[in-house]
């Protein structure tokens, strides 16, 4: 592999890479700190969709590690933004309590209208047969709450398209991208997804780092333990120097980065906790 060049900032993934379920991985909380002694500039950009970004950060301080206002960027609030864009106002939302929520924040949706939009987000309660009816049949306009409406052209939005994920057990599990899929597969319609690896996604929050990394030289990286979803098309299409976590009780597994259609990553470290070692030495 190439050496590394001169990082001017970081994004950095969350699940897999900082935490597994509610248990930081051992080091990351105290690689945090370095990193923001070091005045580095950072953010984290996570596809977690199972619970919105204030729940997130709570779970996150509950372990110890500290973030800060316009820190942490989730595929949830893309969905947000995504939603007041296109005026899309009475989304039908496969999500959490707080997920949901803030979907809607700021969207004021009468009630008394139909559908206009399905929303896929991480809520592996909600994956049933009767709820992924009801999304389809909102897609098909043929939901109670269109019925003798004008049809619509009723998007498909997904926070991201992960196949599985890393689970607090050590094993994976079946991500939101099966379920994606199966909507897809029976409406004949294209999910549009909002989260990594998209590129707007990564360029959401490489804007809020701007500031930050003003008048520095060298390029952004970006670590993950996902080299499909952290590192994929959009990370590569800007640029960013693509650091894959290899920690086994992540999702990472043997191989990943070898893969057929796989772009490799430009660096592979042990941990989190090992890449910020090195980079503050470099």
């Amino acid at each position: 592999m190439a050496p590394r060049p001169t990082i001017r900032g970081l994004l950095i993934d969350l699940s897999g890479t900082i935490h597994i379920g509610t248990q930081p991985i051992p080091g990351s909380a105290h690689a945090i700190q370095r990193l923001r002694a070091s005045s580095t500039p950072f953010r984290f950009c996570s596809n977690t969709s199972k619970e919105s970004t204030a729940a997130l950060r709570s779970t996150l301080a509950k372990m110890g590690i500290e973030t800060h206002d316009n820190e942490v960027w989730t595929s949830i609030g893309a969905v947000n933004s995504l939603l007041r864009t296109k005026g899309l106002t009475r989304p039908f939302i496969l999500a959490t309590e707080s997920a949901a929520d803030e979907c809607r924040r700021g969207i004021h949706g009468d009630p008394s209208l139909p559908y206009d939009s399905v929303v896929v987000a991480f809520a592996p309660a909600q994956f049933d047969y009767v709820a992924l009816n009801a999304a389809f049949r909102v897609l098909m306009n043929e939901h109670p709450t269109q019925r003798g409406r004008p049809q619509s052209d009723c998007p498909l939005i997904a926070t991201h398209c992960a196949r599985y994920i890393g689970d607090s057990d050590g094993a994976l599990s079946l991500g939101p991208g099966p379920f994606v899929a199966a909507l897809e597969n029976a409406s004949g319609r294209t999910a549009e997804i909002v989260g990594k690896p998209e590129k707007k996604f990564f360029e959401l929050v490489l804007n809020s780092l701007e500031s930050g990394m003003h008048g520095q030289e060298g390029i952004v990286a970006v670590i993950g333990d996902d080299v499909q979803n952290d590192l994929g098309d959009g990370a590569v299409g800007l640029g960013f120097w693509r650091v894959l976590g290899t920690l086994r009780s992540g999702k990472y597994r043997d191989g990943d980065e070898t893969r057929e259609g796989v772009r490799p990553p430009d660096e592979v470290c042990d941990s989190f906790a090992s890449f910020v070692d090195s980079l503050l030495e470099q």
